[in-house]
């Protein structure tokens, strides 16, 4: 038995492994990261990636759902009181940076529906220029990780509803 090179092979993340297991296709992608303030931040390269196709994945908490998830493109902003309304709340506010760990067990910048869902179930809320724009980036899970994978796909997968959040 021979052992095969591993070249520039990325290792697959708990995401990519939910992914594999549901026979979602994917394909991976690194980005250079960098620290502004006490906040992992990626460096995206505008050559070989749109910026509109990279989503963030934003934790809200809200007095009847509590947490509850939207994920927009990381050149949008999110409009709150259209998250509460279309998850049942009157309000939603971001869970406090300290309280992100432990509210869904990814650091700020990893967070990912795709783990989200798997270890809390958390309602999960899509943007509709995800479902219009077919293939979208998300994080896999680690600072500077995404995966590019079809929204219906993952919406799917994480029981995601596609709605307007955007300002």
């Amino acid at each position: 038995m021979s052992k095969k090179k591993k070249g520039k092979r990325l290792h697959k993340t708990l995401v990519e492994q939910i992914l594999d297991k549901n026979k979602i296709a994917y394909k991976q992608f690194e980005f250079a990261t960098h620290t502004k303030g006490d906040v992992a931040q990626l460096e995206v390269d505008h050559q070989s990636v749109d910026e509109h196709h990279i989503y963030k994945t934003l934790v809200l908490s809200g007095p009847t759902t509590g947490p509850v998830v939207g994920v927009l493109p990381i050149d949008e902003h999110l409009d709150e009181k259209k998250l509460a309304k279309v998850s049942g709340n009157k309000k939603v506010d971001m869970v406090p940076l300290k309280d992100l760990v432990k509210t869904t067990g990814y650091e700020h910048g990893a967070n990912t529906p795709v783990g989200i869902w798997e270890k809390n179930h958390f309602p999960i809320y899509f943007d509709n220029t995800a479902q219009e724009q077919g293939d979208i980036l998300v994080s896999s899970g680690q600072i500077g990780r995404s995966v590019e994978v079809n929204a219906k796909d993952l919406a799917t997968l994480v029981h995601g509803t596609f709605t307007d959040l955007l300002e």
